[in-house]
């Protein structure tokens, strides 16, 4: 048996995830621990999208930033298509680290604003593919700005001369443009007003099943992970206390902390599972 089948079909796996952070009181000198990630354990299947949800403060960025391996764990195992995520090296590491690539929260702050929308792009492709050439580049870049909504109007202007929600484009194409199979989506759509913001939901649900992604989909907001996930993690204090499939727990949370959640949201929209909206529109992921 291969590891693959050994994982059930599972392109992530997380156990015992933790992490902690120095806190000091006033007036002390010692510092004591403060756990920001407490013994997280999940799976993502292949395709999957899994949402994690929480409040600020209790460890989501945290926890991307583990799986991102941009901060060493204190302990805990990440398995990602198989292999050993946290004991990867040298080009291994190197040909893992294009598998996985995250879209930020901000992209006033991600993008390199010294750098032109068509360097951001191809930036990636020249360090993970050095042997392309310049123009097979650039057609890379001008492919993957039309497959965000964007045109070849966009390659020489610099990132405040787009809008917000044009930039977060512009971070969705630069973390696609690689092909990864898992994409780390961090408050996308925090940072925009509410219909630019399901506007960039459509596409990134779009663009989830034109490439083939698995996603985690990281939010403060029960009804952006509701539009999107499959599976929904409700994280509090570094530790999740519930985790279930979307419609389950939107319609029968069990944990107080969720129904907390869910009571503070005003009115959710009639809640339909991706399955059902597939059906209403007649669209099939699979299809």
């Amino acid at each position: 048996m291969n590891s693959r089948d050994a994982l059930g079909g599972a392109l992530l796996v997380v156990r015992d995830l933790r992490k902690s952070f120095p806190s000091y009181a006033r007036g002390s000198r010692e510092a004591d621990r403060t756990l920001a990630v407490d013994g997280v354990s999940f799976d993502i299947e292949r395709g999957q999208t899994l949402g994690i949800v929480g409040e600020s403060g209790c460890g989501k960025t945290t926890l991307a930033k583990l799986l991102l391996r941009l901060l060493p764990p204190d302990g805990g195992s990440i398995s990602f298509d198989g292999q050993d995520w946290l004991a990867a090296r040298g080009r291994s590491l190197r040909a893992l680290r294009r598998q996985v690539q995250i879209i930020f929260q901000d992209p006033a702050t991600s993008l390199d604003p010294r750098m032109r929308a068509e360097d951001l792009l191809a930036e990636p492709l020249a360090i993970h593919e050095p042997r392309m050439n310049r123009a097979a580049r650039r057609d890379c870049v001008v492919e993957m700005l039309r497959a965000v909504g964007m045109d070849e109007s966009a390659l020489r202007r610099y990132p405040h001369e787009f809008s917000g929600g044009q930039r977060q484009r512009l971070s969705i194409a630069r973390a696609l443009i690689l092909r990864p199979a898992l994409v780390i989506a961090d408050e996308p759509v925090a940072s925009l007003d509410v219909s630019v913001g399901a506007q960039v939901l459509d596409l990134l649900s779009r663009l989830k099943h034109e490439f083939h992604l698995t996603l985690l989909l990281i939010s403060h907001s029960l009804p952006v992970v509701a539009q999107m996930a499959d599976r929904v993690a409700v994280m509090r204090a570094g530790a999740f206390v519930e985790v279930g499939d979307i419609d389950a727990i939107l319609r029968s949370p069990q944990h107080p902390y969720t129904r907390e959640l869910l009571e503070a949201v005003p009115a959710l929209p009639p809640f339909q599972s991706l399955k059902e909206q597939e059906t209403a529109s007649g669209f099939s992921a699979n299809g």
